[in-house]
């Protein structure tokens, strides 16, 4: 297999040894996340057509502000998350279209894993995957939601253009 092409990125991973039934309805859970009170509200108002005359930014951002909100009153209530802990955490040195590298050698080589990367985009959120570890720092995606992979593709070009851009101010 050759060498897929990665840039750097800081990204945030937590992720163990996949386990189907456990692991499943999380990564199912994830992918709904707009589902929470004010995303359902929102979308039964888009539905009926009253959010027309709205600015979709600033609704954006209010809906945000209110997402977090309700974060901030589960930890003052001291709410346990809703998410499985899980047992290994590292930081992604550089990505690719469907790859991701770790900083140190943690993966073993062929095991299938389920991970939550923290995308480093505004609304900063968590999505699942699960992926398989081609080596022991190089890991393939295998599993992610197409909107997911959506938003990882924009990154991975994104960081592209970053990396880009630093080459041509070094000449």
């Amino acid at each position: 297999m050759s060498t897929p092409r990665l840039v750097k990125a800081p990204i945030s991973l937590v992720y163990d040894v996949a386990n189907a039934e456990l692991h499943e309805r999380e990564y199912h859970t994830l992918s709904e996340a707009d589902d929470d009170a004010i995303g359902q509200w929102l979308k039964l108002a888009k539905a009926k057509g009253e959010t027309s005359e709205s600015d979709p930014v600033a609704l954006k951002l209010l809906i945000e502000l209110h997402r977090k909100i309700d974060n901030l009153e589960r930890l003052i209530k001291n709410e346990k998350s809703p998410r499985i802990g899980l047992s290994s955490s590292a930081k992604i040195k550089s990505i690719g279209f469907g790859y991701f590298q770790l900083e140190n050698e943690d993966l073993d080589k062929d095991e299938r894993y389920y991970g939550r990367i923290t995308m480093p985009t505004y609304p900063q959120r968590e999505i699942g995957v699960f992926f398989k570890a081609v080596s022991t720092d190089l890991a393939k995606l295998e599993k992610i939601h197409d909107r997911d992979e959506k938003e990882w593709g924009a990154y991975v070009t994104a960081r592209e253009r970053v990396m880009i851009r630093e080459l041509k101010g070094n000449e």
